[in-house]
């Protein structure tokens, strides 16, 4: 990544780049593309080539998350068959969760039910995307927490051993002192 920092940003040079189709240079085009100039087509057409989680998470952390583009697209790729693009919705959420400022603790709600529906996907790299982006909402704030506790509680009782998976790595982190700690800390500091 030494040599994204020495390239900097060179929109044109990540376009390129992706359009290569090698990890390395996709990966690379992540850290190097501009955010501000990325266009909704470029995004849609970028989460299609996803084939691993570290291509798609990488986009989505280092480059999508920082559009304005990223809650919309989120919502829409969620609903999507094809693996990688799903795993994006939920990629985009856990990582706007945390660096999201701007955007209201309110806003992070409406991706609960989302969560709680896809929660039975049962493919390996979709099920972790979901857990990730629910443990996210929960880490946001001490408002979120116990609705997020709430989800997880709710996705428990699905019969379905990803959703049953989810649950229980979610509550453990989500109630653990640690988190709960951090949380009315940070709440108290905003005060």
């Amino acid at each position: 990544f030494s040599l994204a920092k020495n390239i900097g940003t060179n929109h044109a040079l990540a376009l390129d780049l992706w359009q290569t189709g090698v990890f390395e240079a996709r990966l690379l085009a992540a850290f190097i593309a501009d955010p501000d100039h990325m266009k909704k087509s470029t995004m849609n057409l970028w989460v299609k080539d996803f084939d691993n989680w570290a291509i798609c998470d990488g986009v989505c952390i280092h480059c999508f998350r920082d559009t304005p583009f990223g809650h919309e697209l989120a919502l829409r790729w969620i609903i999507q068959k094809k693996e990688f693009i799903r795993r994006a919705g939920f990629s985009m959420i856990a990582t706007l969760s945390v660096n999201d400022k701007k955007t209201d603790d309110a806003e992070f709600l409406k991706y609960l039910p989302l969560i709680k529906t896809y929660s039975t996907d049962e493919r390996q790299y979709v099920k972790k995307a979901v857990n990730w982006a629910l443990r996210q909402i929960g880490k946001r704030s001490l408002k979120l927490n116990p609705s997020a506790i709430k989800t997880a509680e709710e996705i428990q009782k699905i019969d379905s051993s990803s959703a049953k998976w989810i649950a229980a790595d979610a509550l453990r982190e989500l109630r653990s002192p640690a988190v709960q700690k951090r949380l009315k800390n940070w709440a108290k500091r905003k005060r």
